[in-house]
């Protein structure tokens, strides 16, 4: 009985929901510099219109080039500690990609171990080839052919 209602409650929600974590810095430190393939960290939030607007081109990543991880990281947790909020938001918009909610408090601590150039501005992204340490970061809202130019840079 009990292990059909597990299965009842899995099928019911949204795999969506079941895919987002909450991270601290160090893990996310982790994510971002695991070997293998090159990872493109956007570092968003749902109250933020042009992070909303550039969600497409991540996706569209996502799903073309295998060879690329795409990770969204959520910085909603800083204003408004309710992870289900973003939840809602990735379920809604059917976002496919790796989605982790940044549970640190106080950026003005940590923002500057992800890239010293970074001044908290959203949205951000962070282009990082892990095996041979090349990186890109940009703040700002990310155009057509900017993923695939930044991730030429970091592969070469």
């Amino acid at each position: 009985m009990t292990r059909k209602l597990l299965l009842l409650v899995y099928f019911a929600l949204p795999h969506t929901l079941l895919s987002q974590e909450l991270v601290r810095l160090p893990e996310l430190q982790k994510l971002i510099h695991q070997p293998g393939s090159v990872k493109v960290i956007n570092f968003w939030a749902t109250w933020c219109a042009p992070c909303v607007k550039e969600m497409p081109l991540l996706e569209k990543l996502n799903e073309d080039d295998k060879n690329t991880k795409v990770i969204l990281v959520s910085m909603d947790y800083d204003l408004d500690p309710d992870p289900a909020k973003v939840k809602r938001f990735i379920d809604r918009k059917k976002i496919r990609s790796k989605v982790v909610i940044l549970a640190e408090e106080n950026p003005n601590e940590w923002i500057e171990k992800i890239d010293k150039s970074w001044t908290g501005a959203l949205p951000s992204t962070l282009v990082i080839n892990p095996d041979s340490g090349k990186r890109k970061f940009m703040q700002g809202e990310l155009k057509e052919g900017d993923l695939e130019k930044l991730i030429q840079e970091v592969s070469k």
